[in-house]
């Protein structure tokens, strides 16, 4: 038995729930986290999902998927397989596969993605 299946069950991410009713849920991220009320200032660059609750200035470099929730303030250029918006994003944008503003989102910058979709609501 996985010793972190307890863990995953109780964040929503083991077995039980199917995917459309986890994406229909708020991201849950099990990388890196800017919390609410923080901010921080300089590079992020490697594996994995990165989530923004706070504010970050600078460049977010990842192999992963970058999380940006609702009254979050993000100033950077991000390059990452994927991108998700819900608060505000001022940079220049390149995912790999797909960028996607929530009804919340606004973006203000460049865009290079594989796959594009902005949610009624959003501001690009």
């Amino acid at each position: 038995m996985n010793p972190f299946s307890a863990v995953l069950r109780f964040l929503g991410l083991g077995g039980d729930a199917q995917p459309a009713e986890r994406r229909a849920r708020d991201p849950i991220v099990l990388g890196g986290l800017v919390g609410e009320g923080l901010v921080l200032k300089g590079e992020v660059s490697g594996e994995g999902d990165f989530q923004v609750l706070g504010k970050f200035e600078g460049e977010i470099m990842l192999t992963g998927t970058v999380h940006v929730g609702e009254g979050a303030e993000v100033d950077a250029n991000i390059s990452a397989t994927a991108i998700v918006i819900g608060g505000v994003v001022r940079g220049n944008l390149s995912a790999s596969t797909r960028v996607e503003i929530l009804p919340t989102g606004t973006l203000t910058g460049t865009l290079k993605s594989g796959s594009f979709t902005a949610a009624e609501g959003a501001t690009v």
